[in-house]
């Protein structure tokens, strides 16, 4: 163990959490349930948690836990529920019904929604919660009380002597090297296309959210309120998100959703999502472990991302409690394993949707007949669209 500063000052909590997503501030929440004290920890503001506008499908398993974490939760009244999505190729529609396949729905409600809700309730309930603070490493994992060193807003040293360490702070997670031995060690794969989404004000060009395959790229069309929409087509990688005119996205877009006519508006707001899948090597090891965005990344084809680090949080919250209310080591001896399981499903449906519905540059026109051939599989199959439905609304957590 290292040697603090002279002003370093040193905290003791039974977990420490580094990251303050959904991950996080939900794990604290079930700790704090089972009687177990953590301190949260995140670089960033708690204004600049709340206001980046990030997108949010929550699986029907997502909203039962937040509904029995709070029965009052906004994903009910600002949530819009979606029984469906559409399917759109050759021009033509194909909804996926999920109440009528697997009695299951999703919500659009988006990330920074979730988190609102989450700081506002840990805050009022007592948690120790930092902003500010910015984690440098985590030391001690193989003995009884491993410690995270940071560094808080005035820039002294903080350390956290913990019975836990767990890694919620995202894809450039400082846990992970201390786990894993380096922080890119794990399966990893990058595709050769991006999303270029655009927020805009304009009102719902659909009920639901239609993905379209066309011979153009891919494209989809979401929606966040009654007057703002998200919107995504298929581009390069590296391209510059302000090279287009508001005129080229949008005929970008219309183009590729083929008998849908988009209602248009004023663009505010326009990014490039690269898209990359990521796993790491190790997800435990000793007294610490990751969950969400720090364990694994994947394609947002899915809408898998917050979903399964929300999984990962119900799994080490059972394995806490018992390894620290019961010194029962059992199930975080297993927990990677058993969240691996779930995991490596999702990768695998972002990853079948994701090249389902995009055109790739080796793409020929064998290859384009062939996914046409796929999308007619699941369509006109009540059992490929179940597994759809069944996937996209979430297996059982």
């Amino acid at each position: 163990m290292s040697t603090a500063t002279p002003n370093a000052t040193t905290v003791r909590t039974r977990v420490a959490i580094v990251g303050a997503g959904p991950a996080g501030l939900i794990l604290s929440h079930l700790l704090a349930v089972a009687g177990i004290d953590s301190v949260v920890i995140d670089q960033r503001s708690r204004e600049d948690i709340e206001q980046t506008i990030r997108a949010g499908i929550l699986e029907q398993g997502t909203v039962d836990l937040l509904t029995e974490i709070d029965p009052h939760t906004r994903v009910h009244t600002v949530g819009d529920r979606h029984d469906g999505i559409e399917l759109r190729f050759q021009g033509a529609g194909h909804r996926i019904d999920f109440r009528e396949l697997v009695g299951r729905s999703v919500w659009l409600y988006p990330q920074h929604e979730v988190l609102k809700d989450m700081l506002a309730l840990r805050l009022r309930t007592g948690q120790d919660l930092r902003f500010g603070v910015t984690a440098s490493r985590v030391e001690g994992i193989n003995i009884e009380t491993p410690r995270v060193i940071a560094t808080d807003a005035d820039g002294a040293e903080l350390i956290i002597d913990a019975d836990f360490v767990v890694g919620a702070d995202g894809s450039r997670s400082v846990v992970r090297p201390a786990i894993a031995g380096t922080s890119r060690d794990g399966y990893f794969r990058e595709y050769p296309f991006a999303w270029f989404g655009i927020l805009c004000d304009a009102p719902a060009s659909a009920d639901e959210l239609i993905y379209s395959n066309s011979p153009d790229g891919f494209a989809l069309i979401s929606q966040r309120s009654p007057d703002v929409q998200r919107m995504y087509f298929q581009c390069d990688p590296d391209i510059d998100p302000n090279a287009m005119s508001e005129a080229e996205i949008w005929e970008t877009l219309q183009v590729r959703v083929p008998g849908t006519t988009l209602k248009e508006g004023k663009i505010f707001q326009r990014d490039v999502l690269r898209f990359r899948s990521f796993v790491a090597r190790e997800l435990r090891h000793g007294r610490a472990a990751l969950v969400g965005d720090a364990a694994h990344t994947v394609p947002p084809t899915g809408a898998k991302g917050m979903n399964l680090a929300i999984a990962d949080v119900v799994l080490l919250a059972r394995a806490l409690d018992t390894l620290l209310n019961e010194n029962d080591t059992r199930l975080i001896d297993t927990y990677a394993d058993d969240a691996l399981k779930r995991i490596w499903k999702a990768q695998h449906f972002s990853w079948w949707m994701t090249n389902m519905l995009h055109s790739l540059p080796e793409h020929n026109e064998f290859d384009r007949q062939r996914q046409l051939g796929e999308l007619r599989s699941v369509t006109d199959s009540e059992a490929g669209r179940t597994y759809l439905a069944e996937a996209y609304t979430g297996w059982p957590i």
